[in-house]
């Protein structure tokens, strides 16, 4: 399939947690980010994907390798990443976009955070302009396929967020977590599921957040106790596990901190719990006596443990995602085809001559007969028609080349052709 499209980024196989912060993206500034790729030199469409976990562009450029070299640039001015940067093009960058949505590719395979995050990445670009006809119709169809591996195989069955991993964690470390004292920092989705799945294994809850209103809310759906930051010291003075989630770009808990409420604990451990990329809590807290700090890429291997468990699920997640792609590239052959675009530039022309000729009529050559009047018309009628013969070989001749893509993209943005897209699943609203 020539699709022109193109994915250039990193994730947590390819760069540790510090390269991932040095590119993390602030949820409030991705729209700018958003217009800042668009505007690149040979980016068509773009959007930008940025988690705890991954922070990928997706791009559709007729010319690919002018398209890499500016994302590469643009990586560049944000970290020197230059040497780990992954990039897929074309048919495979369609699959990677798949199966990160159908959460194939995450960290904890079968999580179900992803799909709205993309949703949420891909709703800002279009709210910035940043997508058009071709990554409307791809993504539609990632979304659906993303829908069908959720509801038609048990791909989301055991341990399938970070959240629910790092609870698993503190129970192998304390046993039964019945009575255990945890702190949540943080109320916002990571945290919801992290309260969430220490409730259900009878932890004794406090929940403190930057907002207190929205601790407050979180506390009463799950019996916890609520606490403004300001409370920060005591609570780790009286908590056995610290799961932190926030979206603070900067250091929460510091060793400084750490270190004063480990004065008042006579030697008790303290377990942190750090799920958030750029991290919430100073790495050097680790270092403390009687402190276990784990951070998103430490729980890995617990990970692993769980994907092995729902191999046969993954089997046939993975081929559903084939039925859905080759459903995609069927789609993509009409649109990619010379006919919409032959079809469209001819309506273009002929609406934009009529249009003149109406204006004429009832104007300059309103003195003409009927016979006259056709007579006109014919005469136009043949001059588009030489007009536009040869753009027409020339595009049925190159249907099947990269040049013929790259001349039907430059058609249809010179003359701003509007291309009737083929009809793609609605994307799914109910995450």
């Amino acid at each position: 399939m020539s699709a022109p499209f193109l994915v250039v980024g990193v994730n947590h196989r390819a760069a540790p947690i510090e390269t991932r912060e040095r590119l993390a993206v602030a949820p409030e500034t991705l729209d700018a980010v958003v217009r800042e790729v668009r505007a690149l030199p040979s980016v068509d469409e773009a959007f930008v994907l940025a988690t705890c976990n991954r922070v990928e562009v997706y791009v559709a450029a007729a010319d690919q390798r002018a398209a890499s070299a500016s994302l590469r640039g643009w990586f560049g001015t944000r970290a020197p990443v230059d040497a780990i940067l992954y990039e897929h093009h074309d048919g495979e960058a369609v699959r990677h976009a798949f199966r990160v949505c159908a959460s194939l590719d995450s960290l904890v395979v079968g999580e179900p955070q992803i799909l709205g995050q993309v949703k949420e990445a891909f709703h800002v670009a279009r709210t910035a302009g940043g997508v058009g006809g071709f990554l409307s119709r791809l993504m539609g169809r990632a979304f659906h396929a993303a829908k069908r591996v959720r509801s038609e195989t048990a791909i989301a069955s055991g341990q399938v967020s970070v959240a629910s991993v790092a609870v698993d964690l503190a129970r192998g470390i304390f046993g039964e977590l019945q009575g255990r004292r945890v702190l949540v920092l943080g109320a916002g989705k990571m945290a919801l599921g992290a309260a969430r799945s220490l409730a259900r294994h009878g932890a004794s809850l406090a929940i403190a957040n930057r907002s207190y209103e929205r601790a407050a809310s979180l506390a009463k759906e799950h019996e916890a106790s609520a606490h403004p930051l300001t409370d920060l010291a005591m609570l780790l003075q009286h908590s056995d596990v610290v799961v932190c989630s926030t979206a603070a770009t900067r250091f929460v808990l510091t060793r400084d901190d750490v270190a004063s409420a480990m004065k008042g604990r006579r030697g008790r451990s303290l377990f942190l719990i750090d799920i958030t990329v750029p991290r919430n809590v100073d790495p050097r807290v680790g270092d403390l006596d009687n402190v276990y700090l784990y951070n998103v890429d430490d729980l890995e291997q617990i990970v692993v443990d769980g994907a092995q468990r729902r191999e046969g699920a993954t089997r046939e997640a993975e081929r559903l995602l084939e039925e859905e792609l080759r459903a995609f590239e069927a789609e993509q052959r009409v649109v990619e085809g010379p006919g919409p675009t032959i079809a469209a530039l001819r309506q273009k022309f002929h609406a934009t001559a009529q249009g003149e000729l109406e204006r004429s009529f009832g104007h300059r050559l309103k003195h003409l007969g009927a016979d006259d009047r056709k007579a006109v018309e014919a005469m136009l009628d043949a001059t588009l028609s030489k007009l536009l013969h040869h753009p027409t070989v020339r595009l049925k001749q190159g249907s099947a080349s990269h040049d013929g893509a790259v001349e039907r993209a430059a058609l249809q943005r010179l003359f701003e052709l509007d291309l009737e897209p083929p009809s793609r699943p609605q994307e799914d609203d109910d995450d």
